[in-house]
């Protein structure tokens, strides 16, 4: 827990006024007891009605003030609590935004999404009770014992025997329970994301009629997470029986004894009843404190997840170069690259080497698999190379700063993601400054127009979570508009114009080679059709390029270049 209450420390100011107002209310709680003795002692062994009723006065002023002072503590430290979760959790969001797609991946997105959501809330809710019943228990604890000796004599001797018995019992409990907290949230990672492989997949689920297989593939590891929920539940389930067992025998205890020194004159009725109070005041304090304690390790392995993720560094890291120093513009230079994804065997790019000119395309082609899009991945160091060197505008992509290097990108994925909001907001993902004839020049370029023009609101209609309510092909288009808003000086289009028909693909193509200017186009595609006036055409074969040139130097020299435009284009026309 030492991460994360040096990451998000709590308010010392508030924890001082906390303090204060629960030592308050503890020394307003023990004082009922003692009023209550005095009442019983002076007032109704003596039948003096006026004692009676000023004690009763004083006992429900005291009780008022109690419960102000309780209302306020309980306030401050829901506030506390609540103030720290929200600190923690934006400190959670930054650093996964700064995590690159190898931490992403080790961790996986519904480990995140737990660890951002119901760990830090089960955190919160630990420390609630902690500051309230943590700080209030032990003055209790210590109060009543120390007013149970002072009114109970011999009497409160019990209390040597009960709380060492409580604190075993309970601590017992505790222990065993303990085993299961970090096995449930393993277990809750995993529900999550088969919960969100279904609503993901949710489309080809039913394409497949595999409701049933995925209803009882869930039912399984919801099945696994309740059995282990049992198994906990049975043990903590324990916890009550044995307090109450503890604070039965107790009350017997001092009763009993407490009943042989009346009788014998050492004691007075109303010091009985009041050190039976304390006794029991004291014991609730322990089991309160016990209560705190079992939600402990629930707590703290909810803190080690959360720690985990804030102690992960991105092992992409910022450089220091000056962005404004740069010796080159709108250039792409891959020197002797080598590249393997995290905990893979063997590399997937293999001693890649090619450069690119402003205003110049370079098309990516080759057999599915092959590492295309890996090369792309690594221009805006979504990933690094293991070896070899990646330089953007001649200055090695390590040494610059991440936000100055992704600056200079327009990058248009494999998955088109977009977010919900309107089609204004998505174009202005890419220019936040971007006006509506910035959205209607990016859309003309994207062949994007034609579409969003029909729409009943035009580019402030709704787009749902993942553009869910566009078709394939205008994801495509509103993402390479998304991209062509930002102007940047090189574009990369990671298989893009997959989904377009050939006539907006040529259209598209034709656009934003006029508008491009200077900037440097890097594309990835499968088609042939579609590259064919490429400056550069690199071919790809089990992560090394295999050919490189123009379409009809490939045509020449590159037999795999050959065999794919013979297998799209046909014999003849080649």
């Amino acid at each position: 827990m030492k991460t994360i209450f040096s990451t998000a420390r709590l308010k010392g100011r508030q924890i001082a006024l906390l303090s204060v107002l629960v030592l308050f209310a503890a020394v307003a709680e023990m004082m009922l007891p003692s009023l209550l003795a005095q009442m019983i002692n002076n007032g109704v062994t003596e039948s003096s009605k006026s004692k009676i009723f000023v004690l009763a006065a004083v006992m429900a002023g005291v009780t008022a003030t109690a419960c102000i002072v309780n209302f306020l503590s309980v306030r401050i430290a829901s506030r506390i609590s609540t103030d720290f979760s929200s600190r923690l959790r934006a400190q959670v969001f930054e650093k996964v935004q700064g995590f690159s797609a190898a931490e992403i991946d080790r961790f996986g997105t519904a480990s995140l999404v737990t660890r951002s959501t119901s760990d830090i809330t089960n955190v919160q809710n630990f420390l609630t009770m902690l500051l309230r019943v943590g700080i209030l228990a032990p003055m209790m604890a210590v109060a009543g014992l120390v007013f149970s000796a002072a009114t109970g004599g011999q009497v409160s001797s019990v209390l040597s025997v009960a709380i060492p018995v409580l604190l075993g019992g309970c601590g017992v409990i505790i222990l065993l329970a303990s085993r299961y907290s970090v096995k449930l949230r393993q277990k809750l990672d995993k529900l999550n994301q088969l919960f969100l492989e279904s609503l993901e997949g949710v489309r080809v689920i039913r394409a497949f009629n595999k409701q049933k297989a995925e209803s009882r593939r869930f039912s399984d590891a919801n099945a696994d997470h309740a059995h282990t929920a049992m198994a906990s539940g049975r043990i903590t389930s324990l916890l009550m029986p044995v307090i109450n067992v503890i604070f039965g025998v107790t009350t017997a205890a001092v009763l009993g004894i407490g009943a042989h020194y009346v009788e014998t004159g050492a004691m007075e009725v109303g010091s009985l009843v009041a050190n039976s109070q304390y006794i029991s005041m004291v014991l609730m304090s322990v089991m309160m404190l016990a209560l705190v304690i079992m939600m402990f390790p629930t707590a703290y392995a909810c803190s080690r997840r959360i720690a985990e993720v804030l102690e992960t560094e991105s092992g992409i890291q910022d450089g220091k170069f000056l962005f404004q120093n740069r010796p080159l513009r709108s250039t792409v230079a891959f020197r002797h690259v080598t590249f393997a994804y995290p905990g893979a065997q063997e590399p997937i790019l293999k001693d890649i080497s090619f450069e690119t000119h402003p205003g110049e395309i370079t098309a990516i082609i080759g057999g599915t698999g092959r590492g295309k899009s890996s090369i792309l991945k690594l221009i805006p160091r979504l990933y690094d190379p293991l070896f070899g060197e990646v330089l953007i505008d001649g200055v090695n992509a390590k040494e610059y700063a991440l936000t100055d290097l992704r600056s200079l990108i327009g990058y248009v994925p494999q998955k088109n993601v977009l977010f919900s909001g309107d089609i204004a907001s998505n174009l202005n993902f890419g220019n936040e400054s971007g006006a509506e004839q910035d959205w209607k020049e990016a859309a003309q370029i994207a062949c994007a127009e034609e579409f969003i023009i029909k729409k009943e609101n035009g580019y402030h209609d709704a787009v749902a979570q993942g553009g869910t309510n566009l078709s394939g092909g205008q994801r495509q288009r509103m993402a390479i508009a998304r991209a062509i808003m930002k102007k940047p000086e090189i574009y990369l289009f990671d298989d893009s114009f997959s989904a377009l028909d050939m006539k907006t693909d040529q259209t598209l193509r034709k656009n934003l080679k006029a508008s491009m200017g200077d900037a440097a186009i890097i594309m990835v595609a499968q088609r042939i059709s579609t590259i064919l006036d490429a400056d550069r055409i690199l071919v790809v074969d089990d992560g090394m390029i295999v050919g490189q040139g123009t379409h009809r130097e490939l045509m020449e020299n590159c037999p795999l270049y050959r065999e794919i435009a013979e297998i799209q284009l046909g014999k003849e026309a080649v």
